[in-house]
């Protein structure tokens, strides 16, 4: 989450230092009448009716950008009422608390199993997971569980003479540099080289040595939408442990393709199908459909996850076996996983998956067509894809673009790409289940529309400019 300073550099801090409430919604009170004001910065001295409170919570929030015009998040930003009113139902439920609650953790086990058997667990029964806050989380979870069993085949050399290793692409969601930094492994990245984007299986494999925890091969890559060769990564590190004897083991952030291939690509080989593949995490948040936050962990069998990370407490009734960062935290999301994975079924995840596909694939075709912009990826795995100017544009680059699109209310992040490629700079646009091709249209309208004023420029404006309006 984001770190604040207090009121630090807060510019209405000393201007607006109370809130404004509105007279005619406000109700009489004997100290400060119908419009007392309550500070901004501080608790206010007494209670306000429930009434006032939420209208000037909900006014401060009115300035938000609107969900559906973000194209930058994966984030599920629509579910149905349904799911909505049963999330309320659970808003009060502690998932930690398994014996207070054991319908809750019934319908977190049966969401284990299922995932299990989705991603072609060769035992099901065997199989070891958890639900979490996100992928981030699972993500850490994953990587301790790899630390951890290096550690055991090493009982020697670690920690005293040896540092952990943990191969990856330069590519890689934030949350794999943060497991490196918090838990002190050394983070080796492949580069981009040319139009390779993500991983190179050999490459990966070149930089494994004894003390290599695991390859992490990304099933979705934040920066463009495009899969990782997971099963090509398997084969070089097959090669590899014929070779030399070391058994690396991998695991799959499938923060977003681990709930898209297996309803719009099934024969793809990148799950427990393939034997080294030792654990694999979801955003059940992102292409899960949920509301923030819950993501998944699971790990092939109860060898994968070292026994001595798991603890149990007692102290809220019974005996709770838990692998987690943290501790307390709402059920609500798990119960709309569930809810989700039942009122679906794989027939209708295909056809929510196969919409966003097809919006994003048609979207990508047709802003090709505009003649300014040369694509990256074309939606055709995640339904995502990046693009930025054509080669012959010299009057605006993809920061004026992303600029001008927040003056109609689109959020499109611009960012240039990690090493070796950080002078491509690109736009990404993700396609949720709720970006309609209706909206895609809106969308198309508008970036058309701007490209007159774009193309009349004397020179791009640079990164450093930026604007949001509603």
């Amino acid at each position: 989450m984001a770190l604040h300073h207090g009121m630090r550099g807060r510019r209405d801090k000393e201007e607006r230092p109370e809130f404004s409430v509105n007279p005619l919604y406000g109700e009489a009170n004997p100290v400060s009448g119908m419009s007392g004001e309550p500070p901004c910065h501080r608790f206010p001295d007494g209670p306000m009716a429930p009434t006032t409170a939420y209208q000037f919570v909900h006014d401060e929030l009115m300035l938000d950008g609107n969900a559906r015009q973000n194209l930058a998040t994966f984030v599920t930003t629509w579910m149905e009422p349904q799911a909505g009113r049963l999330m309320a139902d659970c808003l009060d439920k502690n998932m930690i608390d398994k014996d207070e609650y054991p319908r809750t953790a019934e319908l977190e086990r049966r969401c284990v199993a299922m995932l299990a058997h989705l991603w072609h667990a060769p035992d099901p029964d065997t199989v070891m997971g958890c639900s979490t806050t996100g992928s981030s989380e699972a993500c850490m979870l994953a990587g301790m569980a790899l630390k951890r069993r290096w550690a055991k085949r090493n009982p020697v050399s670690y920690p005293a003479t040896a540092r952990p290793n943990l191969i990856m692409g330069t590519n890689v969601q934030v949350c794999w540099e943060k497991f490196c930094d918090f838990w002190e492994v050394e983070a080796r990245q492949v580069p981009m080289e040319g139009n390779r984007f993500h991983l190179d299986p050999q490459a990966a494999a070149d930089l494994c040595d004894e003390n290599t925890i695991g390859v992490v091969a990304v099933l979705g890559s934040t920066f463009d939408g495009s899969y990782e060769p997971v099963a090509e990564v398997c084969r070089a590190l097959d090669d590899l442990q014929e070779r030399t004897g070391l058994n690396v083991p991998v695991h799959v952030d499938g923060a977003s393709g681990a709930m898209v291939a297996p309803f719009l690509d099934p024969e793809l080989m990148w799950d427990f199908r393939l034997p080294r593949v030792a654990s694999i995490n979801t955003s059940g948040h992102k292409y899960g459909l949920v509301y923030p936050g819950v993501g998944w962990a699971l790990w092939r069998t109860a060898e994968d996850l070292p026994e001595d990370l798991v603890f149990r407490v007692d102290y809220l009734g019974g005996d709770m076996p838990t692998f987690a960062l943290n501790f307390s935290r709402p059920g609500a999301q798990v119960a709309a996983q569930y809810y989700t994975f039942v009122r679906l079924g794989r027939e209708g995840f295909r056809a929510v998956q196969q919409n966003t596909r097809d919006v994003a694939r048609s979207l990508a075709e047709r802003i090709e067509a505009l003649g300014d912009f040369t694509l990256l990826s074309r939606g055709d795995q995640l339904p995502v894809f990046a693009f930025t100017t054509a080669e012959e544009i010299d009057t605006f680059d993809v920061y004026d673009v992303s600029r001008r699109l927040r003056e109609r209310g689109w959020l499109v992040p611009a960012y240039s790409f990690p090493p070796n490629r950080e002078d491509l700079s690109v736009l990404r646009v993700v396609c949720r289940n709720g970006f309609s091709v209706d909206l895609a249209d809106l969308f198309l309208d508008d970036l058309a529309s701007l490209l007159p004023e774009l193309r009349a420029q004397t020179a791009p404006l640079g990164k450093a400019v930026t604007a949001f309006h509603h």
